[in-house]
């Protein structure tokens, strides 16, 4: 039987609810700054939310539903601009109201560091969003607790492509078996898998109801002492939270 020695998480919607109450809102003023007349609602977001990488749902919404659109410049630069635009108002928005981590996340990041198990981020967010949040909402020194923060356009291709999880399991030099991924949707279960990595999939109001196959456990949230997850799929072998213990157990 190997042993855990990693967990490797995702960030938005993972970590925290950022996706809706934190980058929805710096597009919104990212388009406003520009002078557009976008509006992503909560709903329209959660379609959205389907294509990963900012730059990337920018250039999806432009062809999909803003399509006799002009830019001024060539659109990759002005997509690139407009982008870059959001991550300065996404980095306001975490300063001025910090969105919480999720339940038990904290706890078990707390609980990995203490017992020396390595940790590490694959995310599609941009670098400088993923820093934000682990400042504002996790620890001003959290940066360091990480070992490799794997984020924005570090590889070719952006999750559900298993490019980020190839990435980190080279930089780190260790196998699929003896890691744990946490995601909390489709295409980050689908890119985890594809590297053959089991995966804790955490989903939240915009994930709930996707095709969650595959996953090694599917949990409302991680849980805490006092506050039990629900189970969806998976054994969690007697357990309300999830801790190292039961990380070894699965």
């Amino acid at each position: 039987m190997n042993k855990l020695s990693t967990l490797i998480f995702d960030v938005d919607g993972t970590l925290a609810e950022t996706e809706r109450d934190g980058h929805r809102i710096a597009f919104n003023r990212a388009f406003k700054a520009a002078k557009l007349d976008w509006e992503w609602n909560v709903s329209l977001y959660g379609k959205l939310i389907e294509v990963a990488g900012g730059k990337e749902r920018i250039d999806f919404y432009i062809r999909e539903y803003q399509p006799h659109f002009q830019p001024p410049i060539p659109l990759n630069e002005f997509i690139a601009q407009l982008h870059q635009s959001k991550t300065q108002y996404y980095q306001e928005v975490l300063t001025q109201n910090p969105i919480p981590l999720r339940p038990g996340v904290k706890r078990l990041l707390k609980e990995a560091k203490a017992n020396g198990i390595r940790l590490a981020i694959a995310s599609t967010a941009a670098y400088p969003n993923v820093i934000a949040l682990l400042e504002n909402s996790l620890n001003l020194d959290a940066v360091s607790w990480f070992e490799i923060i794997a984020a924005g356009d570090i590889v070719p291709q952006k999750k559900p492509a298993p490019d980020i999880y190839y990435y980190v399991l080279e930089k780190m030099q260790i196998s699929p078996a003896e890691c744990i991924v946490f995601e909390d949707s489709q295409q980050g279960l689908l890119a985890a898998s594809q590297a053959g990595l089991k995966t804790v999939v955490t989903v939240n109001e915009y994930t709930k109801n996707q095709d969650l196959t595959g996953a090694t456990l599917v949990l409302n949230h991680l849980g805490e002492p006092d506050l039990p997850f629900t189970v969806i799929t998976g054994d969690t072998h007697g357990k309300t939270y999830l801790d190292l213990d039961l990380l070894g157990k699965i």
